[in-house]
């Protein structure tokens, strides 16, 4: 069988190619890799350049390998935190025509780190529940658009830095499946898998020495479960209220988009005899934060750091002398973000050196900026202006800031 590359764009087949395939992925030669650090996996996983990419590559049957390319795409077109397929390597052969097994090729996710990256200096508690709570917030996710993973854990999740908190990205769809609505038993076997991989992941790291003493893997195992329990029913629930306080319909709504959540449809019915109203959010789509920045100002971020850029957004635009919500004759919301682009966030964080700031993405980049500028003002009691926060950071924040390892030229 000759080899096969299946791939999602033009550009990626010609790149692949130079590849080499005829080679066990596990013996590829180091001129062909790129050291990134690497979560556990069954399979065998290295980075690779490929063309102007980095790309990961895991050996895995074909039958696996084809359908979860096609699982990733389809996550893709659902706007799901997930790696993105790039394609499907088949009908490998080694020098001596005995077959090789087929891979499956993801992007590279800039900026991101397996857990065990991350818990290589000992992390604390807190940080430990910001990376369950963006755990959480991704198996909602899944199950809201009728995905049932099957595999949850730390190890087949990537995390990248949002704001203050985290984004989780599924890394491994090989058990996963779509169907067009979850019931509670496929949606309460992943949470106890969850709870289980997550407990016995936190024991590992404690026996190896890296989890800190005061975390109890079995408390934490069991937190993930009462995390994803409390956003489904804020997500999902039916809520009655009275006729005349409808306006606990417009609370709930505002509530369910601080959490990052669109409502896309909702049934609102009334009462049999009249006295009140159920309201239930009917499909709910995450991301309301991203859409809204995207949407001002073309700059794509994580759900958190787009709040914290638009809520500066904001701030800044009532500074403005054509700055008038509701006057037809005042400079429209698009106008003005663009101005903000142009004006304030491209030259504050062109501020920061290209190499400092060459593995954070630059909305996080922003974002620390506003956290320090609020940290500096507090201490001077006045607003110190983004120039002395960008030249105080410089200094005495970014260099020991730990970072993603940079992707080598």
């Amino acid at each position: 069988m000759d080899l096969q590359i299946t791939a999602t764009a033009p550009e990626h087949p010609a790149a692949l190619l130079d590849l080499p395939w005829s080679i066990p992925l596990e013996e590829w030669p180091e001129e062909h890799l790129v050291a990134l650090p690497r979560g556990i996996s069954r399979h065998v996983v290295r980075f690779a350049r490929a063309g102007e990419e980095v790309v990961a590559v895991k050996e895995v049957g074909e039958w696996a390998a084809v359908r979860e390319y096609g699982l990733l795409r389809d996550l893709d077109r659902l706007g799901i935190p997930a790696v993105d397929a790039l394609g499907v390597v088949t009908g490998r052969t080694d020098g001596h025509g005995e077959p090789l097994e087929p891979v499956l090729i993801t992007r590279h996710l800039n900026g991101s780190l397996p857990y065990r990256s991350m818990f290589e200096t000992t992390m604390r508690p807190s940080t430990v529940s910001r990376l369950l709570d963006a755990l959480a917030v991704l198996l909602v996710r899944l199950h809201l658009t009728g995905f049932a993973w099957g595999d949850c854990s730390l190890s087949n999740t990537l995390f990248r830095r949002d704001a203050g908190a985290y984004a989780a990205y599924l890394v491994d769809a090989e058990t996963g499946q779509i169907q067009p609505k979850l019931t509670q038993g496929q949606r309460d076997y992943d949470i106890e898998v969850a709870r289980v991989n997550i407990a016995g992941e936190l024991m590992d790291l404690e026996a190896g020495g890296s989890l800190h003493p005061s975390v109890d893997p079995v408390l934490f195992g069991e937190a993930i479960v009462e995390r994803y329990c409390a956003l489904w029913h804020e997500l999902t629930h039916e809520s009655v209220y009275p006729l005349g306080e409808r306006h606990h319909i417009d609370h709930r709504i505002r509530r369910l988009n601080e959490l990052g959540f669109d409502v896309a449809e909702m049934k609102i019915q009334r009462s049999p005899d009249g006295d009140s109203v159920t309201f239930l959010p009917k499909v709910v789509d995450a991301g309301h934060h991203q859409r809204q920045l995207l949407r001002l100002t073309g700059l794509d971020a994580e759900e958190n750091q787009a709040r914290s850029l638009l809520n500066d957004l904001e701030t800044w635009m009532a500074t403005q002398d054509d700055y008038a919500p509701g006057d037809p004759l005042g400079a429209r919301p698009e106008v003005l973000a663009h101005r903000w682009v142009r004006d304030v966030f491209r030259p504050t964080v062109r501020g920061i050196p290209r190499e400092l700031r060459a593995t954070v993405d630059t909305a996080q980049v922003y974002h620390e900026l506003l956290e320090h500028r609020w940290f500096l003002s507090e201490r001077a009691q006045k607003d110190v202006g983004l120039d002395a926060t960008v030249e105080d950071y410089l200094r005495n924040i970014l260099p020991h800031t730990p970072k993603a390892p940079p992707v080598p030229d």
